[in-house]
């Protein structure tokens, strides 16, 4: 019988090894040929995975905004049934920051996508449609926050999601050690106590 190969396998561990080659060399170092050294294959065999570069990146950045995604879901698995929105919210904003190794490198992989967006119509779309959807989830759930009490009436849900998104701006502050991530997770905390009234 032929081997059975597990194609969607082979691109999670391509996708794995361009965000080592983004962690450890940078972007700039960010070509085929490298990932496939990396990923330990030749570069015919990436390609019959991936035919461009965009290609390869725009998948790697779905894997690891999939992989943020089962963070999320096993933390508030954790957190039991029917979490109060704060721990929600401080999961999920805690999960965007470079605070363990998978979440950096899913941090460095977004900066890289970002990079690459500005300059590509096709990516630049793909990128602006994740992280429309990614704040909209935020924004829903402020919006329940809302309903349910937790948050005062008179707040703006559009405007307190984006204060809230706001907070992952220390990601480079914690990248290039101008704060420590115990610093972001109390600043965090500080905005959450003023946001959240007691319940």
């Amino acid at each position: 019988m032929p081997k059975q190969v597990d194609h969607r396998g082979r691109r999670e561990a391509i996708a794995r090894a361009l965000w080592r080659v983004v962690e450890q060399r940078g972007v700039t170092q960010l070509t085929m040929r490298v990932v496939a050294q990396e990923a330990g294959m030749s570069l015919g065999q990436l390609q019959h995975y991936f035919a461009s570069r965009t290609a390869m990146l725009t998948f790697a950045m779905d894997f690891a905004s999939e992989q943020t995604s089962v963070r999320i879901h096993q933390g508030l698995a954790k957190l039991g049934d029917r979490p109060h929105p704060r721990d929600v919210l401080r999961l999920t904003l805690a999960e965007m920051l470079p605070l363990h190794a998978d979440a950096r490198a899913t941090s460095r992989m977004s900066a890289a996508y970002v990079l690459e967006a500005l300059h590509d119509e096709a990516v630049h779309e793909q990128a602006r449609r994740g992280l429309a959807q990614g704040r909209a989830l935020v924004e829903r759930l402020v919006h329940q926050a809302i309903a349910d009490g937790h948050i005062d009436s008179g707040r703006d849900p559009a405007t307190e999601t984006n204060l809230l998104l706001a907070l992952t701006g220390f990601t480079s502050l914690i990248e290039l050690d101008v704060i420590e991530p115990q610093d972001a997770l109390a600043a965090i905390d500080v905005h959450l106590d003023r946001l959240f009234r007691s319940t």
